[in-house]
Order: C-alpha cells, then sequence, then structure tokens
C-alpha cells in the first residue's frame, strides 16, 4: 500500500537521523509499529471479505483495526508530549544563546585599548580573556543544540501528520468493517444452537423486575440447563478476557461522581467498540432495562452470569449458545467518525462505557478475581 511504504521510509529516515536522541527513536518505532500493525489489519479486511465465515472473520478484522487504533493513538500520544518537550528545551537553548549574544555584544562597544586592560589588574585581565576565548565555542555548541533540536521538531512533525492520515483510513476501514459485520449477522442462515426458555415464564420474570439483581436473581433460579460439551466455566477463574478493547474505569465498589458504587466493573471503551463473550454460553436475555441501555446476560455455567449493559447494538438472540469470542454487539456512537484528536489523557476518545458484572446463583461477586487485568 501506498500510505505503508510512505509511512515506512518516513519512520526509516527518522529513525536514521536520531543519533544521540534515543527518547525520539522510542517514539517514533513505537508509532511505527502501531501504523504498520493497523495498515495490516486494513489489508486483512479484504481477505476477511472473502472467507467463507464472514462473521468469524470480520469479527477478527474489527478487534485487530481496534488493536491498532489504540496502538497508534497512544503512539500519536508520546508524540505530542515528545513535541512538547522539544518545544520547552528549544525555547530554553534560544535564552540561554541570546544571553551569550548579549555578552558578545556588550564587548565588541568596548574600545581596543580599554579591551586589553583589566581595572584589577593583570591577572584579572588574563582571566577575561579566558572568558572571551570560550565565547565563541559556547556559542558554536548552542548553536550545534538548537539545530538538533529543530530537527528532531521537524521529525516529530512529520511522525505526527503521517499518523493522523493513518488513524484516518484506520477508522474509515473500521467503519466499514462494522457495517459490513452486522450485515453478515442479519444474513446468517446457519444459526447458532439455541437453548429453550419458557417465554410466557420469562415475560413474568420481565414484567416484575425492577433491578438488574432482580432479573439475575430470577435468571439464576432457573438456569439454561447447557450441555456437557462445553469448557467448565470454573476453569477459567483468573483468565477471562476482557469483553471489550477499553480500560478499566472504574473497579466493583468503587463510587463515581454521583457516589454511586455497583458490584461491577465499568469499563472506558472507543465509540462504536465490539464487544464479544469473553466464555462459552447461553444468552438468557438481551434487550433494554432501566437506565443501563441494551443489557445480554450470559449462562456460563450452572448458577453463573455474566452481565454486560451499556451496549447499542446486540446480535445474538436469548438462548443462543455463544463461543468464547463470538460477537455479541458494538457501543454506542460507531456511527460517527472516530476521535483523531490525540490528547495526553489515556482515557482520551473513550467515551461510552460497558457495565462488567459477574453473579454466581444470584450474588455479585468481584469480577476482578476472574478476568485478567494485568494489563490494567
Amino acid at each position: 500500500m501506498r500510505l505503508a511504504r510512505a509511512f515506512t521510509l518516513a519512520m526509516f529516515v527518522t529513525s536514521g537521523s536520531l543519533t544521540g536522541a534515543p527518547a525520539l527513536a522510542d517514539v517514533a518505532e513505537n508509532a511505527r509499529a502501531a501504523a504498520l500493525s493497523l495498515l495490516s489489519a486494513i489489508d486483512g479486511l479484504a481477505l476477511a471479505r472473502q472467507d467463507t465465515d464472514q462473521v468469524d472473520a470480520l469479527t477478527a478484522a474489527i478487534q485487530a483495526h481496534e488493536s491498532g487504533l489504540s496502538a497508534l493513538r497512544e503512539g500519536l500520544r508520546d508524540a505530542t508530549l515528545r513535541e512538547l518537550t522539544v518545544n520547552r528545551l528549544l525555547e530554553r537553548q534560544q535564552q540561554q544563546i541570546s544571553r551569550l549574544l548579549g555578552a558578545m555584544m556588550a564587548v565588541e562597544r568596548i574600545e581596543g585599548p580599554a579591551l586589553l586592560v583589566h581595572p584589577q589588574g593583570p591577572l584579572a585581565t588574563a582571566r577575561a580573556g579566558m572568558m572571551m576565548a570560550d565565547l565563541a565555542p559556547a556559542m558554536q555548541a548552542q548553536a550545534e543544540r538548537i539545530g538538533a533540536l529543530a530537527r528532531e521538531l521537524a521529525d516529530l512533525r512529520d511522525l505526527r501528520q503521517i499518523a493522523i492520515e493513518t488513524l484516518d483510513a484506520g477508522l474509515a476501514s473500521l467503519q466499514s468493517a462494522r457495517a459490513e459485520l452486522s450485515q453478515a449477522m442479519a444474513d446468517r442462515r446457519d444459526l447458532p444452537p439455541r437453548v429453550g426458555d419458557d417465554e410466557t415464564r420469562m415475560l413474568a420474570l420481565l414484567q416484575s423486575v425492577r433491578t438488574l439483581e432482580d432479573l439475575a436473581t430470577g435468571l439464576a433460579q432457573r438456569p439454561a440447563g447447557l450441555s456437557a460439551d462445553l469448557p467448565v466455566f470454573a476453569a477459567a477463574r483468573g483468565r477471562l478476557p476482557l469483553p471489550v478493547n477499553g480500560g478499566v474505569l472504574r473497579r466493583a465498589g468503587e463510587e463515581d461522581a454521583n457516589g454511586v458504587a455497583r458490584p461491577g466493573l465499568v469499563l472506558a471503551t472507543e465509540p462504536g467498540a465490539l464487544v464479544v463473550s469473553p466464555w462459552h454460553g447461553s444468552v438468557r436475555y438481551r434487550g433494554p432495562l432501566m437506565d443501563y441501555g441494551n443489557v445480554v446476560l450470559i449462562e456460563p455455567g450452572e448458577g453463573w452470569l455474566i452481565v454486560l449493559a451499556g451496549l447499542d447494538v446486540v446480535y445474538p438472540r436469548v438462548g443462543e449458545v455463544l463461543a468464547q469470542g463470538d460477537a455479541i454487539g458494538l457501543m454506542p456512537g460507531g456511527e460517527s467518525p472516530g476521535d483523531e484528536f490525540v490528547q495526553t489523557d489515556p482515557m482520551a476518545g473513550r467515551s461510552e462505557t460497558l457495565y462488567l458484572e459477574l453473579r454466581e446463583d444470584g450474588q455479585a461477586i468481584d469480577p476482578a478475581d476472574w478476568f485478567d487485568l494485568s494489563g490494567q
């Protein structure tokens, strides 16, 4: 791809001119790796379109896009911070060289004979001469430092521009992939197996619940009866992947801005982020519930429920049996272009939240004991 070749060349040139500047070399290398990962994901979307299993292929392509975009945004934030640092250093160097110039101009205004004789005697005159001799090398050293900083600043600006163009291409490709996944889910003919629920009893339960806890408790009293062929949920303790590419905003029991504490994790995500099933299980409920937005309850084992709340689009039907990593839906905000502007806040751009709860026999337990949060 032309964009990939341009980025690779630019990073090669940048890295090659960085002798003595490891900080910029690290920033450039990280951004280069992230950009190439994103460009690879864009290329992978074309292959996913040709795959016989469109749903799985598009799901993997979207996850690759989201990982690449997240890494490139981080690289772009690092470049922005480095640019701010270089600007401050450049200002400081310019101030120092201005003082040196001022000293030299003051010396030049002194008449020749007076310049050769110091009022405090010959020793002071010798010292003054030595100081004057040091001014020229100092000026040269300062000029070289300013030149190096100016070149680094130009490299950083080129890096940021290319990274932003790559982000734009990645965001456009990601939006296409999300739309194609939604269409592929709607077009499915070979549907996953279902575990039946008594619809009359389910409607009665939904009419009686007032909270998410009521719904989870009611469903826990009526297990779906999963196939014995599915992996045992207890074996997944401590290694469940998070269902979305995002960061932990609040842990279980931590209060939000309104002083409300919930027993689950609040995950900050990008708008339109893909949500996948963290484990195998059946969908016991899907739909809106109070102020949680769209809620999906997955039963990964008898007596267990995984609660995911805050989705916009939900794919599976009630009773559908999911495998780990199957697409569940999308977060809100995916219909508008993503935030390609970079801020220094690590949560910048993550304007949506997914609520994740885990319950055993209707009782909420800390998801941190089950999900892998090592990177958080």
